[in-house]
């Protein structure tokens, strides 16, 4: 937890147009992505932002299709938050944190149809692709909802369908054709903060984060804790969200 003098000190600086570690309020931090980490993953990606580390792996399996649509493949999406990553983490069942995190991640996936699902189709009715997505946060300094969506994305583009594995002709490249891109703000005070760090989260009044497809079309929002945005300040997020991501898109590819 941190102390009151320095939640006083970050507010204090933001009030100032400034942050604790120098980055302008629409600056994002440093960005590296890893893909092909996990060997025994259809595809996988680390990510680093600033001080935050997610890995994300894919794995893929034949299974039965949802009822309401026959043909077409199925997404299921996890995060799971260790103790190994924050102490304020605990093991057990998906916390209500992990939970939202895969729902935004999983929301811009398909919103944007990042994957045409259709063409994961086996058989109609009978049997399709399965994938999974799995969320791992291995280092918590705040914005874990970029880092996941730059992760799973990344991971989609480094994955390969085993179709050899279970005798259903040859591999082939998943075709990724939409690129969704998280891009998360928070607000402390009338300062408005692009890719909170852990100490920013912890003050800020409000969150919202924006998923942008490359048509700067809106994917996905979320909006998180007790405060509130003005109009305007909506719209000036999503403008900034639509620059930064084009420049976070270009990385994943």
């Amino acid at each position: 937890m941190l102390s009151e003098i320095k939640r006083d000190y970050i507010c204090q600086l933001a009030a100032k147009g400034k942050r604790v570690d120098g980055r302008k309020f629409d600056e994002p931090r440093e960005i590296k992505i890893e893909k092909g980490v996990a060997k025994n993953a259809e595809g996988s990606a680390l990510v680093k932002l600033g001080d935050t580390s997610v890995m994300v792996g894919v794995k893929m399996a034949p299974g039965e299709p949802y009822p309401d649509t026959q043909d077409s493949g199925v997404l299921t999406t996890s995060a799971e938050l260790t103790p190994l990553a924050s102490p304020t983490f605990e093991s057990g069942p998906p916390s209500p944190e992990a939970i939202e995190i895969a729902r935004v991640v999983d929301r811009g996936i398909r919103e944007s149809k990042t994957v045409d699902f259709k063409k994961l189709c086996i058989t109609k009715n009978e049997k399709v692709w399965v994938l999974f997505l799995d969320i791992h946060v291995l280092d918590y300094d705040g914005n874990l909802f970029d880092a996941s969506s730059i992760g799973a994305l990344s991971a989609l583009t480094d994955t390969v369908v085993p179709a050899k594995r279970f005798e259903i002709g040859e591999d082939f490249k998943l075709e990724v054709e939409h690129y969704p891109v998280s891009c998360t703000s928070v607000k402390i005070g009338s300062a408005i903060l692009l890719d909170p760090s852990l100490d920013e989260e912890t003050v800020a009044d409000a969150r919202l984060t924006v998923s942008i497809d490359e048509n700067g079309d809106i994917r996905a929002m979320q909006k998180g804790l007790n405060g509130s945005f003005t109009l305007d300040e909506v719209k000036s997020i999503i403008n900034s969200s639509k620059i930064k991501g084009d420049r976070i898109r270009e990385l994943i590819k």
